[in-house]
């Protein structure tokens, strides 16, 4: 394909992609700025958040990895971080040894409750309230079926 060829983004396609890009960086930001205060970063908190929805608190890192969208070497050094904080510990997984388990001590239970609280404040002052019931069902909509193409899983990893 040339140059010539190439089929461009219309103004309006356009517009819709860089606002996207720029809201959702600066979404991030914002809270991982908040969740500063907590004493951990939003990558931090989103594994620990994880961790605490699953069974026991505990999860297979490449599952965890899976479902945050992340590099298993990334989450590898977000444990490695939080382990030393004594907020994770990891074992081996009981089903083949192969696999590592993350588990949430009790002081990481306390700081995922903490920050908790923080997060859900930022998440809605800063996405939930500027955005429309309806926009807010569209937006998730839309964002379901991106991700759906780019991961072929139709639902996210539990």
């Amino acid at each position: 394909m040339t140059a010539t060829d190439q089929v461009w983004l219309t103004k309006e396609q356009q517009h819709a992609w860089r606002a996207y890009l720029r809201a959702s960086r600066a979404l991030e930001v914002r809270l991982d700025t908040e969740l500063q205060g907590a004493g951990l970063s939003f990558a931090e908190y989103e594994l620990l958040s994880m961790l605490s929805e699953a069974p026991e608190g505990s999860m297979r890192m490449s599952q965890l990895a899976d479902l945050i969208i992340q590099s298993r070497s990334r989450v590898t050094h977000t444990a490695n971080r939080l382990e030393r904080r004594g907020w994770v510990v990891r074992s081996d997984a009981p089903e083949d040894r192969r696999g590592v388990v993350l588990s949430l001590t009790v002081p990481g239970w306390d700081t995922v409750r903490r920050a908790a609280r923080l997060h859900v404040q930022g998440v809605r002052e800063h996405f939930i309230e500027q955005i429309g019931v309806h926009d807010l069902e569209v937006l998730g909509e839309a964002m379901d079926a991106v991700r759906r193409h780019l991961t072929g899983k139709d639902t996210e990893v539990a």
